[in-house]
């Protein structure tokens, strides 16, 4: 059996490069609108930690602070985890917290010439920090579970084919404390067109076998909310409903309300909150446990299956071998450049990357240290020098400023259209 999954995702993943489908995939808690966090599953997440600190310049100033955010991070998780007072807390170093920590979020932030005032999350590699907490026993964790949310408005329904404040909440939520092995799906490429509100009807198991095995999940969870307004802007109350497997078992169901509608994302995030601890209480008492029917059953010849993965391979690598241009840049060293990127929101951490993975001469480019709503690094592979890639990336949109051995890059901010001039002859508005 887990030779035939893992062959037949072997198969998924040549089709997907050959076919340019390649990022279907959210890795737990990408975005999706212009209004999402990112997640770190498998971390400790510390929030609201208010640092003020001073430096000789505002990037010393910067470093200090996040030093002392991952400090004052370190000992409020020990007490959360391990109970007692932060004073409590073991004393770690620099170096023993930059091992552990898994990222910095910037709620707000004020930089100025030398002095760095802000309040910031830090989120911590629950493996590495745990030989720390003392935790080390064995914890219930459920199979990977895809997560198709449905949202009900009235008797209109909608679930990847239009992006809703549902699905939105469900990428806020952060998993690093559940039990459960969310897998939550990108809104962009094919998921559109599979994950939709009709395919949680379907009770044949051929497909659903297909999605989970191409979105490397066991099950799926379909959790829903009808909404009813009671007028535009006014009480907004939301029936909860949760269910598991193709088969639609009743996990949980509760309803909320909030008296307006500004208060949506709030109602949807304790919704989310609420179905998590249920899925959780159905995972300890065995009701949420994959669907047998789900696993693949028929054989597959080890000799042919090896005989089309070569084929395929071949067959791309010829077309790209077509494709690829011969030019006097193949002759240019490659250099690795480590540059500072803004970073307002996750939105801009994916555009970002696409942008410059897509600027002629880069043949890689990943964020390597991330910081929402604050400055981001980014590791880039490049052909050529520093000034090449920074004329490179100006030519891409970027408003690029050189620095010591380093570039910052942001977008530029979009001007305001123009008013048109009133055409001659034409009269003046009365008033």
């Amino acid at each position: 059996m887990h030779f035939i999954r893992r062959h037949f995702r072997a198969i998924i993943a040549l089709v997907a490069l050959a076919l340019g489908t390649a990022g279907i995939l959210l890795a737990q808690g990408g975005g999706d609108g212009g209004n999402v966090d990112f997640d770190g599953t498998g971390s400790y997440e510390v929030t609201g930690i208010r640092v003020d600190v001073t430096g000789e310049n505002a990037d010393e100033a910067r470093t200090k602070a996040w030093q002392e955010a991952q400090r004052q991070g370190w000992r409020m998780l020990y007490a959360r985890v391990a109970g007692g007072s932060p004073g409590q807390a073991p004393n770690l170093g620099d170096s023993a917290l930059n091992a552990v920590v898994a990222g910095i979020i910037v709620e707000e932030e004020q930089i100025g010439p030398t002095r760095y005032v802000a309040r910031l999350g830090v989120m911590f590699d629950r493996v590495r920090v745990s030989q720390y907490l003392g935790v080390r026993g064995q914890v219930m964790r459920s199979p990977p579970l895809l997560v198709l949310p449905v949202q009900w408005i009235g008797n209109t329904p909608s679930s990847f084919e239009d992006r809703n404040e549902w699905q939105r909440a469900w990428v806020r939520f952060r998993t690093g404390d559940s039990p459960i092995d969310y897998v939550r799906a990108s809104p962009t490429g094919p998921t559109p067109m599979l994950l939709t509100v009709g395919q949680t009807g379907r009770p044949g198991r051929g497909w659903w076998r297909f999605l989970l095995d191409s979105y490397g999940a066991a099950d799926v969870l379909v959790p829903v909310v009808h909404l009813r307004y009671a007028y535009p802007g006014g009480p907004v109350t939301a029936t909860f409903i949760g269910y598991a497997g193709p088969d639609r078992r009743k996990i949980t169901q509760f309803a909320l309300r909030v008296r307006t509608a500004e208060s949506l994302s709030q109602l949807l995030d304790e919704g989310v909150r609420r179905m998590d601890a249920a899925f959780a209480a159905a995972l300890r008492d065995g009701r949420l446990r994959p669907d047998p029917s789900l696993q693949f059953e028929f054989g597959i010849d080890e000799g042919d299956l090896e005989d089309v993965e070569e084929e395929m391979l071949d067959s791309i690598a010829d077309r790209r071998a077509l494709a690829a241009p011969v030019n006097d840049e193949q002759a240019t060293a490659t250099g690795r450049y480590t540059i500072q990127v803004a970073t307002p929101n996750a939105d801009a951490v994916r555009a970002n990357e696409a942008a410059v993975r897509g600027t002629p001469g880069v043949r890689s480019a990943m964020t390597s240290s991330l910081a929402i709503g604050g400055l981001s690094l980014m590791q880039i592979s490049y052909i050529g020098d520093l000034d090449s890639l920074a004329a490179a990336l100006a030519a891409r949109g970027f408003e690029v400023q050189r620095g010591a051995g380093t570039l910052r890059i942001s977008r530029a901010a979009t001007p305001a259209p123009a008013t048109p001039p009133p055409a001659e002859g034409s009269a003046p508005n009365p008033q």
